[in-house]
């Protein structure tokens, strides 16, 4: 299978270059972009667990967040650019009910067929459960309902302020876990070792890629991902006039998936491999990412742009985050899955997707 991913970078990325002059159609470069996007964001899913054998779960799980980010966060810019305000919000809104309900739900249905029951750390599960609601509850459902007695000014100037607060916490948070309060977080990474699903094995790994050329390859790929994006984002207007796609469609379910292809993948490896601890902490992680540090920077990015993005969702978009991230909580917050918790969030994955579709 790495062998596949492979061989579509390297003929797809030549393929959309060539298109890229050539001005082939909207919908051969679209496909062409999503393809080759998935193919890089699976070599970085390569590197990122190179990376997580040698420096741990949680960094491992933060790495693979982060650069699983950048894709989206990259296509994001040259939306903004380009105007499409609307789906940036969309794909923002996409990126959190993915990860917490298809990423994680799938995770947790791929582990438990093979694994009766998986742990995970409750620690981390009790961590993420308050800044979940923090991001999610409160921060996106308080732009929403003051910006009402605003015009276009104050509302930008409420989500600059708001997003400056929400980056300052993430940053902390990250000081939090893995500088002053690191032994208190530290004993759930033991049980990576192959100990939660009940082995009792402990099991060593040896990583695909030495560090170094993990991270040239991130480096490169991420690059890559830079000039596909691009021209991903050119074809979204026409592709969604042929399809009758909606702005809200395309951002919420196609630029979502793809933008978190590398975060999708290593995360279903790694619970299939019995690592919870790391499959949570992406899929989570990723999500507590997107809300607190990528949407807020997108705000303070759109400044520099013809057209400024407010950090205001609409209701069905506010919704469908609360109502992941509270089915999210209520389900991981005893640090234990099975297959049936994980089909229950790809299941509320799925009504949501309905919904946006016909919406």
């Amino acid at each position: 299978m790495n062998r596949v991913f492979t061989i579509i970078v390297f003929i797809g990325v030549p393929l959309v270059l060539a298109g890229s002059f050539l001005h082939w159609s909207s919908l051969i470069m679209f496909i062409l972009c999503c393809v080759s996007i998935i193919g890089l964001s699976a070599i970085m899913g390569r590197a990122t667990e190179s990376l997580a054998i040698v420096s741990g779960p949680r960094i491992g799980g933060l790495l693979n967040a982060t650069f699983g980010n950048a894709v989206e966060l990259i296509i994001s810019i040259f939306s903004l650019k380009a105007g499409l305000v609307g789906i940036v919000l969309a794909s923002l809104t996409g990126s959190v009910i993915g990860n917490l309900l298809l990423v994680l739900g799938l995770s947790f249905f791929l582990g438990g067929l093979k694994h009766k029951r998986q742990n995970f750390s409750l620690v981390d599960a009790r961590y993420n459960a308050g800044l979940l609601v923090f991001a999610i509850v409160v921060a996106f459902v308080i732009p929403e309902i003051f910006s009402q007695g605003m015009g276009d000014g104050g509302t930008i100037k409420l989500s600059v302020g708001i997003s400056v607060i929400m980056i300052a916490l993430y940053l902390a948070g990250l000081f939090f876990k893995l500088v002053t309060h690191r032994g208190f977080f530290a004993g759930s990474d033991k049980n990576d070792s192959g100990e939660s699903g009940g082995s009792g094995e402990s099991v060593e790994e040896e990583p695909e890629w030495t560090k170094g050329k993990s991270i040239l390859i991130l480096l490169l790929a991420t690059l890559a991902v830079a000039f596909v994006s691009e021209n991903l984002v050119h074809t979204f207007e026409d592709i969604g006039a042929q399809f009758g796609w909606s702005e809200l469609f395309i951002g919420v379910i196609i630029v979502a998936i793809v933008g978190n292809a590398a975060e999708h993948a290593s995360a279903l490896m790694m619970a299939f491999k019995n690592k919870m601890n790391v499959s949570v902490e992406i899929a989570v992680g990723s999500t507590l990412q997107v809300a607190m540090f990528v949407a807020p920077a997108l705000v303070l990015v759109s400044l520099m742009m013809p057209e400024q993005m407010p950090l205001v969702f609409t209701v069905p978009e506010l919704v469908a985050m609360i109502t992941a991230a509270l089915l999210t909580i209520m389900i991981s917050i005893d640090g234990e899955s099975n297959w049936f918790e994980g089909l229950t969030l790809v299941a509320a994955y799925l009504i949501m997707g309905i919904g946006f579709y016909f919406l």
